[in-house]
């Protein structure tokens, strides 16, 4: 099993965790960033990878 963390790295919100296990990959908890301003800033961007792959 391998887990990749793709958000949250420097905050609590915008938690996003990549599981790739027996041949399968899932995104798990693909969290909102929430609080100041330029973490809210986040929620409209676009993803650092292509979600269509998972």
């Amino acid at each position: 099993m391998k887990i990749t963390f793709l958000g949250a790295t420097e905050s609590v919100t915008g938690s996003n965790f990549l599981v790739e296990a027996a041949g399968k990959r899932f995104l798990v908890d693909c969290g909102m960033w929430q609080g100041r301003a330029e973490f809210e800033d986040q929620n409209f961007q676009d993803f650092a990878f292509d979600p269509t792959r998972y």
